[in-house]
């Protein structure tokens, strides 16, 4: 089976057991996971995502740690730690970069923290622009984010697809299915759509499920 699922999951183990549950074991399905504890690593380690993570890596799951960028207005030093921590705390194996910028302008400050990232062990890099960027940001990562958004604006585009783009879609319909091989569409909606688990992934919750 080709991974093609790219999961921004942002709920906690303890509250969403099942649904975790679910996602470890689609790993054979699933390009990597995002790993966001508290819009990004948080101020302290939490065994209960270290324990996920542990048993996402252990299904041969890229292990992706969120780290928010505000379109280049963080500080290098800043994002940088943020990374560390990930890595520290929980392990993981890769970066996803939020809210980066689409502009040629920032690509200095962008390729600077790709390769902070590669040195501090993160084997695949995921920018997301939500957009799509500059061609020049093609050679810093590994998957390029070139659509975040609903289905309703989604489905009356017609984007570039390339190996190296993905399209995150929420508010989509169960067999809403987006262009790029890598890819996700959740029907979550609202302030919170990475809430709700990819269509195939989600399922009755199971009582006697456990992390």
């Amino acid at each position: 089976m080709t991974p093609t699922l790219l999961v921004p999951f942002y709920e906690h183990p303890a509250d969403r057991p099942e649904a975790w549950e679910a996602v470890v074991e689609a790993a054979p399905s699933l390009y990597g996971v995002v790993l966001n504890p508290a819009s990004g690593p948080g101020t302290a380690p939490d065994p209960a995502f270290a324990a996920l993570a542990q048993r996402l890596r252990a299904a041969g799951v890229r292990v992706l740690g969120y780290t928010d960028t505000a379109y280049g207005r963080r500080p290098h030093g800043e994002v940088v730690a943020e990374l560390l921590r990930h890595r520290d705390w929980y392990g993981a194996d890769g970066a996803f970069l939020d809210q980066v910028p689409t502009a040629p302008e920032a690509l200095d400050h962008v390729r600077r923290i790709g390769v902070a990232a590669r040195a501090a062990g993160a084997r695949t890099l995921v920018l997301n622009h939500g957009a799509h960027p500059d061609p020049g940001y093609a050679d810093l990562a590994d998957l390029l984010v070139t659509y975040e958004g609903p289905w309703d604006s989604y489905r009356g585009l017609d984007l570039p697809v390339a190996d190296h783009y993905c399209h995150l879609v929420y508010a989509a319909p169960r067999d809403a299915l987006p262009t790029t091989r890598v890819h996700c569409a959740v029907p979550g909606s609202g302030a919170h759509p990475w809430g709700t688990l990819p269509h195939g992934l989600d399922r009755a919750p199971d009582p006697g499920a456990r992390l």
